[in-house]
């Protein structure tokens, strides 16, 4: 190979100090790329009627000033991995935080159905053993019965899980029944890819930050 040109030579040392590296170099610009870290979003689809439709229909029921006779209703679901501790854990004491050991034992999941009435200042965690679709119904069927009985019709919130159907209440129960159940309701959904929209969603990641960032062993007593 021929020799490089001494000036051209001359060029490329002059900016390297002895045994400086070369991404240690003062003229060399910083890598602000984090390829390691990542966050997620529910990014939205861009020009979606479907998706500005059922927006918008959300956004109106949420702007309905309160009545009693028609109180608002937001309901979601999730779940929640249930541990056994295989070892007693360490108690926390001043200046060292509590000690789990790294095994554990899975124990089922438990799911959980949070209903929330923000005008009422209302909320109610159902837990069940599923997230079936007669479990869904059921749950409607308490906050018609139960909860909200004298209510003359319950404005309901939710995401289009496959579940959240009336569909579900003819599958848990007789044809009256549950025609009686599903005029009890006013049913609107959050657009898909939009579940954020439901502000039950944001009461469950309260419940999952404040509540179930810990192992719990069974789902009931």
């Amino acid at each position: 190979m021929e020799p490089a040109p001494a000036g051209r030579e001359g060029r490329r040392i002059e900016h390297r100090r002895e045994g400086e590296r070369q991404y240690d170099r003062p003229d060399v610009k910083k890598n602000f790329l984090k390829p390691h870290l990542k966050q997620q979003w529910v990014i939205a689809p861009e020009a979606n009627p479907a998706f500005i439709a059922a927006m918008e229909d959300v956004l109106e029921v949420y702007q309905r000033p309160r009545d009693p006779e028609r109180p608002l209703v937001c309901l979601d679901e999730t779940s929640k991995q249930l541990i056994v501790e295989t070892r007693m854990p360490i108690p926390a004491k001043s200046g060292t935080p509590k000690r789990e050991d790294y095994e554990y034992e899975r124990n089922g999941v438990a799911n959980l159905f949070m209903m929330f009435a923000p005008l009422e200042g209302w909320r109610h965690v159902e837990v069940t053993d599923r997230h079936a679709a007669v479990d869904y119904a059921q749950v409607l069927k308490d906050l018609s019965d139960t909860h909200f009985r004298n209510a003359a019709k319950i404005v309901l919130v939710q995401d289009n899980l496959s579940t959240h159907t009336p569909a579900s209440l003819y599958a848990a129960f007789p044809a009256p029944e549950a025609r009686r159940l599903a005029e009890r309701f006013e049913w609107h959904y959050t657009p898909k890819h939009g579940s954020w929209l439901d502000m039950a969603e944001s009461e469950l990641g309260v419940l999952s930050s404040q509540c179930l960032d810990r192992r719990i062993p069974i789902n009931r007593p």
